[in-house]
């Protein structure tokens, strides 16, 4: 026991681990940068740069890292770049790693939902900001595990250096070994370092992955350094249920109470699911011929023209054309892959077409003046610019911020807004969809209604021209229907927002839309006034639809 505790102070095995720590930094360093430029090769849409990458990925996680660090010590000279035995080993471990921890990154990137994403394009995210707003926070909770993984694993094989006469641990403790005899001791002493190195690494891991939990409330100090922002969580947010709504419900009521007089009630029971005679709940738009009338007046907010897009072999949309007055309300009707999600998302510019032109207030989307197409970077900025919203089936909130953050981030970030009027106009619209209280909550912790509520006050935060609504209840349970739909019936109905829906909600098209367009194969079979093509359509097709989907011809409109 003596000669252990004379080992594990001996000056010459502690200056081991010091050049042990100069390499494994340097492996790590090096690869961490090698591994950043890999994993944006294989990224990329450049074919050449992923194959490149690939190809260097392959070859340096083939081959042992001995061979490498040999590699680098002996043969380098050859070519004119003589290096010390430590900086041999630091740029062979350096390239050893950098394949490894390209894929951890790569991992961590891919691994970021790709609903978030077009979230993010459809409120006018520039890709560098996507990067550092909203794949960049996500990614580095997932990377920061296997990362500490591979610094312990680039620590121990730091060892390998002795190869090349680098002194550190594991070779200063060989010597001594070789001197005395004392084998046992030595290499005992030896490991118990190694152990408190990696345990260093793994107690670091554990304060970033801390540090990181979107659960906890990180302090004042260490804020300021995450990739966005956090305020204090209520001290009761965690302990609400999922699906606990009795507040919400409140919230609802007491809102549809301060209108002026109109009576408003639950659109729970509208399920398309429902059969037998459709009864609209809540009372439609009022005076309908005056307002096609009115209508007919005002100019095209969007213009859709000879809109052709293929999925390979497969025509989604054919041909197609589409136009929406200002302060019009649409909704979409007919069978999946009719072509409805498509067209919504070109109109949004987040999808290529093949033929076409779509314009939105007067401007033709994706093109410059002169004709040429946009890049990413400039279709994002005409995405701001332009103000089309968009509501989507799965909600797409970004997963670490806060219901808050989630409509005020992407008011400072794209529009330029300062923080405090962001957060004032976040709160306006939580309240107005019954959610201000759930502010400062995360979406994992809200049910699915209230997260598509959410989804909504975010995509009305910068005041769109045009608001798209993309099946916005198929992904919630049937109980939570009704109250999203309450949110849009009052947007439809009070605001005069353009709005494009994507529905199969009959009752709530009838109630809300002024016209319907039944798609089907790509193309308009059918559209007209909402309440006359639903009650009397004219097309087989359009009849068949209504009558699967529950309708019937016979409307009881609620007093």
């Amino acid at each position: 026991m003596d000669l252990f505790l004379h080992y594990l102070s001996l000056p010459y095995l502690l200056r081991g681990i010091g050049f042990t720590i100069a390499v494994t930094a340097l492996g790590l360093a090096g690869g961490l940068l090698v591994g950043v430029v890999l994993a944006a090769m294989q990224l990329s849409k450049v074919g050449p740069l992923a194959v490149i990458a690939r190809g260097y990925t392959v070859i340096f996680r083939g081959t042992p890292l001995i061979l490498q660090l040999v590699f680098a010590y002996d043969a380098l000279p050859h070519i004119g770049l003589k290096l010390s035995a430590l900086g041999a080993a630091g740029l062979a471990l350096a390239a050893n790693e950098g394949p490894f921890i390209a894929e951890i990154l790569r991992a961590g990137v891919l691994g970021v939902d790709r609903g978030q994403l077009l979230a993010g394009q459809a409120l006018g995210m520039t890709p560098a900001v996507l990067l550092r707003r909203v794949i960049s926070p996500q990614a580095i909770r997932t990377i920061v595990p296997a990362l500490g993984n591979e610094s312990v694993s680039a620590l121990k094989n730091s060892s390998l250096a002795s190869v090349i006469a680098v002194d550190e641990l594991t070779l200063r403790s060989t010597q001594l070994a070789s001197s005395t005899f004392d084998f046992f001791s030595i290499f005992f002493a030896s490991g118990l370092m190694y152990l408190v190195l990696t345990g260093a690494i793994a107690m670091i891991q554990l304060m970033a992955e801390a540090a990181l939990d979107l659960d906890r409330t990180p302090s004042d100090r260490f804020a300021r350094f995450l990739p966005w922002r956090r305020a204090a969580r209520a001290e009761n947010d965690a302990g609400q249920s999922n699906h606990g709504r009795a507040g919400d419900e409140a919230a609802i009521a007491a809102v549809q109470s301060a209108e002026n007089g109109q009576t408003t009630t639950s659109t729970t029971d509208s399920q398309t699911s429902s059969r037998g005679p459709l009864r609209v709940v809540g009372a439609p738009r009022p005076d309908r011929a005056k307002r096609y009338a009115e209508l007919a007046q005002r100019p095209a907010a969007v213009r859709v023209m000879g809109l052709h897009k293929r999925y390979g072999k497969q025509t989604v949309l054919d041909r197609f054309d589409l136009t929406v007055q200002s302060g019009e309300v649409i909704a979409l009707l007919g069978p999946s892959g009719s072509g409805k999600s498509t067209l919504l998302r070109c109109i949004n510019h987040l999808e290529q077409w093949d033929a076409g032109q779509i314009h939105v207030g007067g401007r033709r989307l994706g093109y410059r003046e002169d004709g040429r197409p946009m890049n990413a970077r400039d279709i994002a900025n005409e995405r701001a610019s332009v103000g089309v919203g968009m509501v989507f089936q799965q909600f797409n909130l970004f997963s670490h911020l806060s219901a808050r953050e989630n409509i005020a981030g992407p008011l400072r970030w794209v529009h330029g807004m300062n923080a405090a009027a962001a957060d004032r106009r976040a709160y306006e619209l939580l309240d107005r969809v019954g959610l201000s209280h759930r502010a400062d909550a995360l979406p994992r912790h809200l049910s699915g209604g209230q997260q598509q509520r959410v989804a909504i006050a975010r995509a009305l935060a910068p005041n769109p021209r045009v608001l798209l609504l993309d099946e916005p209840t198929s992904a919630l349970d049937p109980e939570l229907v009704g109250e999203v739909l309450e949110v849009i019936r009052r947007l439809a109905l009070e605001d005069g927002l353009t709005m494009i829906i994507s529905t199969h909600q009959l009752r709530f098209a009838d109630q809300v839309a002024d016209r319907v367009v039944f798609m089907s194969g790509g193309n308009v079979v059918e559209e007209g006034p909402a309440h006359e093509l639903l009650t009397r359509p004219r097309h087989p097709l359009t009849t068949r639809f209504l009558n699967v989907m529950g309708a019937d011809t016979r409307f009881e409109v609620a007093p």
